[in-house]
């Protein structure tokens, strides 16, 4: 049984629906440099490797064991709002944030369910719980949802927040279809790289190319776009990445020069081993690094790691290799803060 879940490798799992129409299964739009009237892509990079890539790595016996739980000693409580150009980020675990500032607040890629896969049985199961339990969740205003792969898109949670919050939902092309077919009342705001979603005066969404692809079957590969975003606020913007390869670093360089001066980058750390098959897709500690220098910001927060097993490396080890890099590249670690499930990192305006 495949455990690379999260990531779309959802062979023999289930979650398997019959095409809805020739070609693209959530998106019907023009052809641009990064969709082909079918797919979307990464324009000038691989794409992501294929399923016989995907059996070698799966019998390679190289994983590293994870322990069956790893708990955080933090679990926070959230305030109702966070005004001004004050900012306060919670960590919930893996890519799942609470950012609150100017009054609004927002929940990046929430996932409060047990394990990243279509099925209940099968698939990776959280070590730790979430930072904040979901009862103790302020009212969520928006919600950002990067792209659609299990660890990211998570229905269970994400109809759960509708019910109880019924906040709006903002991310890229395709996913709204995705979900409508389970929350149809839901308030999708969907977008293109380079689209701005005005959110409340003064707050902009910018949604910013990533290097990576998307899935939630078999038949579905690249139906959806993915995308990071830029949170621009009146204290200062947050780049928010989701997944993301590193390629030759441009993605970072450019979304540095379209927004300068960045207040924050929360940016991935884990899920990154084997290099030869999770390079084209996810960055390693090493290259966080790099990435947080070209886009300038002045803090970065790690995530994408200690929550579910999606790859290789051992629990712990972005946390000791994002160390070595910080040092090798000259980069305080203070810059560069490694937070867990239930910790806050704050600033004020």
């Amino acid at each position: 049984m495949f455990t690379w879940i999260g990531c779309g490798a959802l062979l023999g799992l289930g979650g398997i629906q019959l095409l809805r129409r020739s070609g693209n299964r959530y998106y019907e739009g023009p052809v641009t440099p990064h969709f082909d009237g079918t797919r979307f892509f990464n324009p000038g990079h691989p794409d992501p490797k294929g399923f016989g890539d995907l059996l070698r790595w799966q019998l390679s016996g190289e994983r590293t064991r994870w322990p069956e739980a790893v708990p955080s000693p933090y679990r926070d409580t959230p305030p109702t709002r966070v005004p001004g150009d004050d900012l306060r980020i919670s960590y919930v675990g893996h890519a799942s944030f609470l950012i609150q500032t100017a009054g609004v607040n927002i929940l990046m890629d929430p996932v409060w369910s047990e394990r990243a896969s279509p099925v209940s049985f099968a698939g990776p199961l959280r070590v730790n719980a979430p930072g904040i339990p979901f009862e103790a969740l302020p009212p969520v205003d928006l919600v950002l949802v990067s792209h659609n792969h299990y660890d990211h898109l998570d229905l269970d949670t994400l109809e759960r927040l509708h019910g109880v919050h019924a906040p709006r939902f903002i991310t890229p092309l395709g996913n709204d279809t995705i979900l409508r077919e389970r929350i149809p009342g839901a308030r999708v705001t969907t977008g293109d790289w380079h689209d701005v979603v005005e959110v409340s005066p003064g707050v902009r969404v910018h949604l910013e190319p990533a290097l990576h692809w998307s899935a939630r079957s078999w038949n579905d590969r690249s139906h959806a776009l993915w995308a990071a975003f830029v949170l621009e606020a009146p204290g200062g913007s947050i780049y928010i990445v989701g997944d993301t390869g590193f390629g030759d670093g441009e993605t970072f360089r450019r979304v540095g020069a379209r927004h300068p001066d960045l207040r924050a980058a929360l940016l991935p750390i884990g899920a990154y081993e084997p290099r030869w098959f999770m390079r084209s897709q996810h960055i390693n500690p090493e290259e966080a690094v790099q990435a947080l220098r070209l886009c300038g910001a002045r803090t970065a927060i790690a995530h994408h790691w200690g929550t579910f097993q999606l790859t290789d490396e051992g629990v712990h080890q972005p946390v000791e290799d994002l160390g070595k890099a910080l040092l090798e590249q000259g980069v305080d670690g203070e810059r560069f803060r490694v937070l867990r499930p239930g910790e806050v990192w704050e600033e004020g305006g």
